[in-house]
C-alpha cells in the first residue's frame, strides 16, 4: 500500500522532478564558498574557538564549561569567590587563546586540502598526510576543551556544580524553563 501511495504520488508530481531533488546536493550552497569543506558555522567557531560540542562528555558529567560557568555568575545564578571568579576566567581565557590558535591552524590545513584538490594536484599521499595532520589538530583542539572543564571542576565546590548542573537542565528536577545545551 505504501509503494503504491509513493508511485501515486511520484507520477503525480513527476518522476524527473523527485529525481532532482534526490540528485541535489545538500552542499550546494558551499559550492561558491570560499572554503568549501566547511559550513560558515564550522569556519566562525573554529576561528573564535567556540567549543562545537566538543566537551560535552565533560559538560555532561559534571564537569562544568569556564565560559558557562561566567554567564551563570554574570547572570547572578551562580555565587563564586573572587579568587575562583579570577581562576575560571584565566581557564577561560587561555582555553579560548589556544583554540583560536589551533583553529586557525584547522583552517589553513583545510585550505590547503581545498586547492590540491581544485588545482587536481592531490594525491593519496598527500590526502593521507593532510587529513592525518588536520584530525591531530582536531584531536588537540577537543583536548583542550576538555581540559578546560577539567580545570574549571577543580575550582569549583561540589555545591557549585550541582547549582550549575541545575541551572543547565541537567538534574531530574530542573524545570522545563531551562534551555538545552549547545556549544562550550
Amino acid at each position: 500500500m505504501r509503494t503504491a501511495i509513493v508511485l501515486a504520488i511520484a507520477l503525480a508530481v513527476g518522476t524527473p522532478a523527485l529525481a532532482e531533488d534526490a540528485l541535489t546536493s545538500p552542499y550546494r550552497q558551499q559550492a561558491a564558498a570560499g572554503l568549501r569543506g566547511l559550513s560558515e558555522s564550522e569556519i566562525a567557531e573554529l576561528r573564535t574557538g567556540a567549543g562545537m560540542g566538543q566537551a560535552r562528555a565533560a559538560e555532561l558529567n559534571g564537569y562544568p564549561g569556564p565560559r558557562h560557568v561566567l554567564d551563570a555568575v554574570a547572570a547572578g545564578k551562580l555565587t563564586v569567590s573572587p579568587e575562583q571568579l579570577q581562576r575560571i576566567q584565566k581557564v577561560f581565557d587561555e582555553m579560548e587563546r589556544e583554540a583560536q590558535r589551533l583553529g586557525a591552524r584547522i583552517l589553513e590545513e583545510e585550505r590547503q586540502l581545498e586547492a590540491q584538490f581544485s588545482e587536481a594536484s592531490v594525491t593519496p599521499e598527500a590526502l593521507h598526510s593532510r587529513v592525518a595532520r588536520i584530525a591531530a589538530l582536531r584531536g588537540e583542539l577537543r583536548t583542550v576543551h576538555l581540559s578546560a572543564h577539567l580545570a574549571t571542576r577543580a575550582i569549583l565546590s561540589d555545591a557549585q556544580v550541582a547549582r550549575y548542573n541545575e541551572l543547565r537542565g541537567y538534574t531530574p528536577d530542573a524545570g522545563e524553563h531551562q534551555h538545552p545545551h549547545h556549544q562550550h
